[in-house]
C-alpha cells in the first residue's frame, strides 16, 4: 500500500509511523513551504516532495491513498480531491469545519468506494480497547449516562495562530479537543441526538498567562475568536445522556482527560490526567472498572500496557490494515458526520441560548 501525506507538521511523525508499522510504504510528501517539505522527507527518509497535492497525484498516480494533517480549514477540500482521484483517505482530527463540509467528504467517498477514516486515536488506545471489550461483552450493560472531559488549566495552543482563528479552525476547544466526546459516543453505541445545549466561555482566551506548554508560535494581527471553554449536554433519542465538558483555559485543578460512565450493569472510567508541565511524558492514565458484587461495592483497575502516544500510532496502522482488509475500521464516516451535527448544535445552542433538536 502506497500513502502520500499531506501536511509536514508534528503528527507527521504518527503517521509516518504507524503506516510504516503496518507494512504501507510513503510515496511522497506534501507540503507548500519547500524547505518545511523539504527536511521533514529527509528526516522520515521519503525520497518525493511536492508543493500541493494535485501535483502528488499527477507524479504518484499509483499511490492508493492520502493522509492529511492540514489546519481544519483544508480537511474537506483535500479529502474530496484525493477521494475524486479514486484514493483511500485518512484524516486527522476534526473531520472538517461543520457537518455541511463533513457531509461533502462522506458522499465523494460513497461515490468513489473508498475508505473515509479519521485520526480518533483515543479509541485506539489500550485503555479504550478493554474498555470496549468489556461492552461488547454484556459486562456494562445499557450505558444510561457518560460524562465526556477534556479539560486544562492553561493549554491554549498560541495566540493568533491558525488554532485560534474560526475561519481556520472552526472553533475551539470543543472542536480541537472532540476526542472525549467522540469515545463518550463509541462506548454508548454512538445513539442519535434528540436535544443538544451548550455554552460557551471566553474569559481567557486572549491572556498569555494561559498559554499552554506546546503548539505553534504567536503570530502577529491574527484573531483570538473561538471560545476558551465549552460545557454542554446531550439527550439521546435512546433515554441516554450526556454530559461535555472541554477547556483550553478554565479555573480547573489540572488537566483531565476523561470518559467516565453509568451503565445498567457497572461503570467505567479511561482517564489521562496530567502533571503540572501537562506533557503527556509525565501523565498518569488510569482503566477502572465500578461493579457490585453480592453486597459489596468492588472498584477494579483494568490492566493494559503504557501507550505514551496516546493510540496515535495504532490508529494510523489500523487505517491501513483496514484498506487491505486485515482489520475492522475503528471509525466511519457515518459516526463523524453524527459527531459534527453534535458540534454544530453546540456552536447554535450557544449563539441562541437554547436547546437545539436534532
Amino acid at each position: 500500500m502506497k500513502i502520500i501525506i499531506v501536511g509536514a507538521g508534528g503528527m507527521l511523525q504518527y503517521h509516518a509511523k504507524g503506516f510504516r508499522k503496518a507494512g504501507a510504504e510513503i510515496v511522497a510528501l506534501v507540503d507548500p513551504v519547500e524547505a518545511v517539505v523539504k527536511a521533514a522527507a529527509e528526516k522520515w527518509n521519503v525520497k518525493n516532495t511536492y508543493p500541493d497535492l494535485a501535483t502528488a497525484l499527477k507524479a504518484q498516480p499509483d499511490a492508493d491513498a492520502v493522509s492529511i494533517i492540514t489546519p481544519n480549514r483544508f480537511h474537506a477540500p483535500i479529502a474530496v480531491q484525493a477521494l475524486n482521484a479514486g484514493k483511500h483517505v485518512f484524516c486527522e482530527k476534526p473531520p472538517a469545519l461543520n457537518a455541511a463540509e463533513m457531509s461533502e467528504m462522506k458522499a465523494a467517498a460513497e461515490k468513489a468506494g473508498k475508505k473515509l477514516m479519521f485520526n480518533f486515536n483515543n479509541r485506539a488506545r489500550p485503555e479504550s480497547y478493554a474498555m470496549k471489550q468489556l461492552i461488547d461483552d454484556g459486562k456494562v450493560g445499557k450505558i444510561n449516562s457518560a460524562q465526556a472531559k477534556w479539560i486544562r488549566r492553561a493549554g491554549i495552543p498560541g495566540f493568533g495562530g491558525w488554532f485560534t482563528c474560526k475561519e481556520l479552525s472552526g472553533g475551539g476547544p470543543l472542536i480541537d479537543l472532540l476526542h472525549m466526546l467522540d469515545l463518550a459516543l463509541y462506548f454508548m453505541g454512538y445513539p442519535e441526538p434528540a436535544y443538544v445545549m451548550g455554552k460557551t466561555f471566553k474569559d481567557f482566551i486572549n491572556d498569555k498567562h494561559f498559554k499552554g506548554p506546546w503548539g505553534i508560535p504567536d503570530g502577529k494581527n491574527a484573531s483570538n475568536d473561538v471560545e476558551s471553554a465549552i460545557h454542554g449536554f446531550i439527550l439521546f433519542k435512546t433515554g441516554q445522556i450526556l454530559s461535555v465538558q472541554n477547556s483550553w483555559a478554565e479555573m480547573i485543578e489540572r488537566e483531565e482527560v476523561s470518559v467516565t460512565f453509568q451503565g445498567a450493569k457497572a461503570g467505567g472510567r479511561v482517564r489521562r490526567l496530567f502533571g503540572e508541565d501537562g506533557i503527556d511524558a509525565t501523565a498518569i492514565d488510569s482503566c477502572d472498572f465500578f461493579t457490585v458484587e453480592g453486597d459489596k461495592q468492588v472498584n477494579s483497575a483494568v490492566k493494559v500496557e503504557a501507550c505514551e502516544d496516546m493510540g496515535r500510532l495504532r490508529s494510523a496502522e489500523n487505517f491501513v490494515l483496514s484498506v487491505l482488509g486485515k482489520e475492522k475500521p475503528l471509525n466511519t464516516a457515518d459516526e463523524a458526520l453524527r459527531l459534527m451535527k453534535i458540534i454544530d448544535a453546540f456552536y447554535k445552542s450557544d449563539a441562541s441560548n437554547a436547546p437545539v433538536a436534532l
